[in-house]
Formats: C-alpha cells, sequence, structure tokens
C-alpha cells in the first residue's frame, strides 16, 4: 500500500508524555486519522440513507417468489 508522509502539529507536554510512555506516534497518528474516517464513512453513510431510505419495492417480492416454483 502507498503512503503520504504529512506533518501535523502536537502539544510539546503530550508529546513528551509520548515519548515517556514508549508511544510510537507516528502508528497512534495513523490509527487515529483511520479511526477518524471510519466514522465519517458511516456518519456520511447514514446520513445519505436518511435523505434516500429504502422503500418497499413490490418487485423484489415477485422475485422472491420465483425460488418456490
Amino acid at each position: 500500500m502507498a503512503s503520504t508522509r504529512t506533518t501535523f502539529t502536537l502539544d510539546d507536554d503530550t508529546a513528551e508524555r509520548a515519548r515517556q510512555l514508549g508511544v510510537n506516534i507516528s502508528a497512534a497518528a495513523r490509527e487515529g486519522v483511520a479511526a477518524a474516517v471510519h466514522a465519517a464513512l458511516a456518519q456520511s453513510d447514514r446520513a445519505a440513507y436518511e435523505r434516500h431510505p429504502e422503500r418497499p419495492d413490490p418487485f423484489w417480492t415477485e422475485a422472491e417468489a420465483w425460488n418456490h416454483e
């Protein structure tokens, strides 16, 4: 998988605490961004569904009936 180098700002106290605790800041940032993207996609999907909810479709009732023939 290709990756993109990026830069972000972290306050000094948090950066120092991370170093003291042995936290891999790059890995933590990747995990945090991945979690934020996942949450944003879920929210976007939910909003799209709320704008265009599924409705009963008589076609599928008929299509399911074909299995019983």
